[in-house]
């Protein structure tokens, strides 16, 4: 596999395990658990915000990366966006390690950080990104 392929697949797949990771936390929150204790491997909240984490902690590089083999160009006219790319990664992974800090993961803490407005604009970067670099 050359080294472009494997960048794609590595975006796709951080790609797949924060979007994944969103819907299982939205779950996850409409459940009303005060702690996550209790919770099997299969509903652990903190094995996907671990997940999440490192995928949001690679998505920047990745991306500048894809973008780079696209077009070497495309990295430079879309500069603004990745650094804003990069941000939002670094605030999102900030917020959920926040949450890792806590003894207990409570619904109403994962709703929480479902609704932060840095999770929320990662996500549409994600999307953004997931589609504009599709070839």
């Amino acid at each position: 596999m050359t080294k472009k392929a494997t960048a794609r697949d590595d975006l796709a797949q951080a790609i797949d395990t924060i979007e994944g990771g969103y819907e299982f936390l939205l779950a996850y929150a409409a459940q009303g658990r005060h702690t996550d204790r209790d919770a099997t491997a299969a509903q652990s909240p903190r094995d996907r915000l671990e997940a999440m984490t490192e995928a949001m902690a690679a998505l920047p590089a990745l991306a500048r990366t894809v973008a780079g083999s696209i077009d070497a160009g495309l990295v430079a006219d879309c500069a603004a966006f990745l650094d804003a790319l990069e941000r939002d990664a670094a605030v999102s992974v900030g917020a959920v390690r926040l949450v890792l800090s806590k003894q207990d993961l409570s619904s109403q803490l994962i709703d929480n950080l479902n609704a932060s407005i840095h999770l929320r604009a990662l996500l549409a970067d994600v999307f953004l990104i997931d589609e504009a670099l599709k070839q």
